[in-house]
């Protein structure tokens, strides 16, 4: 039986609550969340068993701080002391510099171990009632450990994150995470967003398929939530919006000079890449 402390019941933790609950391992699970409401309901469903308090946070193996970026670093300063050494920290923050200089520093000061992670799954949907026992299934979980040699640190982590039903963990370093992250999952919610403002969009129904609805799912995002995101990853993601504005400006001008070898040379390219980078 292993104890895991949840931080956040929001579409992540309550993810990650309701797959340890449906897993084949034994887990008890306290949870801490702003919204009494939701923490109730989730006790009433069966997916926590009690409150994470102080007290409770000391009966911990594994805490998973599953916050925005600000929120998860206040929880942090405030809880560290409470936190038992024998116990893993992992944040599951969607940018990883901050979060994980704050987490390494009070795990040195107090004692415990941390590892920055980001569960590469979600939907465009939050809170709670649209969390799943099923979202991790397959998925990736990247982890920023605190040393990247130790076979047994890796091997813990791993204890804790597979059986919320994850198919491999990306082990890398802050810095690496969120350089990556502003290309493979900002730049295409921020595309996506955009992209559904043109006034063609409200007269679409009857003329989408599949490339309309791969393109504009994320356009339905957590204002909120991303707009933190985007502004602690702004160097990163303000590089990338930029090279794809530069390779639009050469379709629009190719297609406003009718030069048709050019615009063959783009989409060709375009083609090509898309097979060297995903086989």
């Amino acid at each position: 039986m292993k104890t895991i402390g949840i931080v956040g019941l929001g579409l992540i933790g309550g993810s990650f609550a309701r797959a340890y609950k449906a897993s084949d391992s034994e887990f008890t699970i306290y949870a801490a969340d702003k919204d009494t409401t939701t923490l109730s309901f989730a006790r009433l469903m069966g997916a926590v068993d009690g409150e994470l308090t102080p007290e409770t946070l000391k009966e911990c193996d594994c805490v998973l701080v599953c916050l925005h970026t600000a929120l998860s670093c206040q929880w942090l300063e405030e809880n560290a002391k409470y936190i038992p050494a024998s116990c893993l920290v992992i944040d599951c923050c969607g940018i990883k510099t901050r979060i994980c200089e704050t987490g390494f520093r009070l795990a040195k000061q107090y004692g415990f171990e941390y590892a920055g992670g980001h569960p590469m799954a979600g939907t465009h949907r939050w809170g709670f009632k649209n969390s799943s026992a099923n979202m991790y299934r397959g998925a990736s979980f990247v982890v920023v450990p605190r040393v990247f040699d130790d076979v047994n640190l890796l091997e813990r982590i791993k204890s804790y994150v597979m059986p919320a039903g994850f198919g491999r963990i990306a082990v890398t370093t802050a810095e690496r995470h969120d350089r990556l992250i502003a290309f493979t999952s900002q730049l295409a919610h921020v595309v996506s967003n955009a992209y559904v403002k043109s006034p063609t969009a409200r007269e679409h129904s009857g003329f989408s398929a599949g490339s309309y609805r791969d393109l504009t799912r994320v356009a339905w995002l957590n204002p909120t939530m991303w707009a933190d995101l985007f502004l602690e990853n702004s160097g990163n993601l303000l590089f990338e919006i930029d090279q794809i504005i530069a390779e639009l400006q050469k379709y629009r001008d190719a297609i406003a000079a009718h030069d048709e070898k050019k615009l063959w040379d783009l989409l060709e390219e375009g083609r090509v890449r898309k097979e060297e980078v995903d086989g």
